[in-house]
């Protein structure tokens, strides 16, 4: 379960990552926080506007859909403009399926099924400015912004570029962003390579997360007995034998013993994997 970065974090982190940020107003106060909560957060979404000049619309709103409608807009010239922080009105209703599967690191469903999740209260939203209709360009300055944007939050969270989803991807009812999210995720994945100062990427000595369908009764890998080692040095295992290179329930509960220590409870404690966590165990290459 990540909370949400605070505002300064926030844009600290855009900064870090060398996004050009431009702030307008009290942005990092200007929220819908009161008409619901914002957290735990599970990823980035992204959207075109399908408009121009698209700033001071997302961060009134509409008259049936109150501002801010994101937390930044991304313009053509690849500046990122902060118009909110915190529950916004950007995601709407979304997939189960896919909800699962931004917040488990698994692949996204082919087609997302019936909206069932609040996607506002989960998602950094950001509206990048085209008009969505498959010839207006997405120039590299933009494209770059947005690949940085999506970097930034995801190295504080210690998440994954699989954390970054397109509304198009979240419910049936959208097409937005009309770019290929799967180069994009492979963009960010290549950023999220190359560490930036004042950062906590996880270090190239340590297994990274291979994702939490990785860990299934049965599995054998090497990455399992090297799991288990650091959760025994951590006070944390929960083994009669072992451990070992084969998954199992002394695994998971040892894994359990971890995410408790971390804070986590109920299901956020259960014993699987997850991107943070496992990223804090720094557990070694073998």
């Amino acid at each position: 379960m990540a909370t949400p970065l605070s505002a300064s974090a926030f844009a600290r982190a855009l900064r870090a990552e060398g996004v050009t940020v431009k702030e307008h107003g009290t942005w990092s106060t200007h929220n819908r926080n009161a008409v619901g909560a914002w957290g735990p957060a599970q990823g980035v979404m992204l959207h075109h506007t399908a408009g121009t000049h698209s700033v001071t619309l997302c961060r009134t709103g509409l008259a049936d859909l109150p501002g801010p409608l994101c937390i930044a807009v991304i313009a053509k010239d690849g500046t990122v403009h902060l118009v909110g922080y915190g529950r916004t009105n950007h995601a709407g209703r979304g997939s189960q399926t896919a909800y699962n599967a931004v917040r488990g690191g698994t692949a996204l469903p082919s087609r997302p099924g019936a909206d069932a999740v609040d996607g506002n209260a989960h998602f950094y939203g950001f509206e990048i400015e085209n008009l969505g209709n498959g010839r207006d360009p997405y120039p590299e300055a933009q494209l770059s912004a947005v690949e940085r944007v999506a970097a930034a939050v995801c190295r504080a969270h210690g998440w994954s570029s699989s954390r970054v989803i397109g509304h198009k991807e979240w419910t049936r009812r959208k097409i937005d962003p009309t770019f290929s999210m799967a180069s994009m995720r492979t963009r960010i994945a290549k950023r999220l390579g190359k560490p930036t100062s004042g950062t906590g990427s996880t270090p190239a000595a340590h297994v990274p997360f291979p994702g939490a369908a990785f860990f299934t009764n049965g599995r054998h890998s090497a990455i399992v007995t090297a799991m288990g080692r650091r959760l025994v040095a951590e006070g944390c295992g929960r083994y009669e034998i072992g451990p070992g290179p084969v998954w199992t329930e002394a695994d998971r509960r040892s894994y359990a013993a971890w995410q408790r220590r971390l804070g986590y409870s109920g299901a956020d404690a259960d014993g699987i994997p997850g991107h943070v966590s496992w990223d804090r165990l720094r557990v070694p290459r073998t």
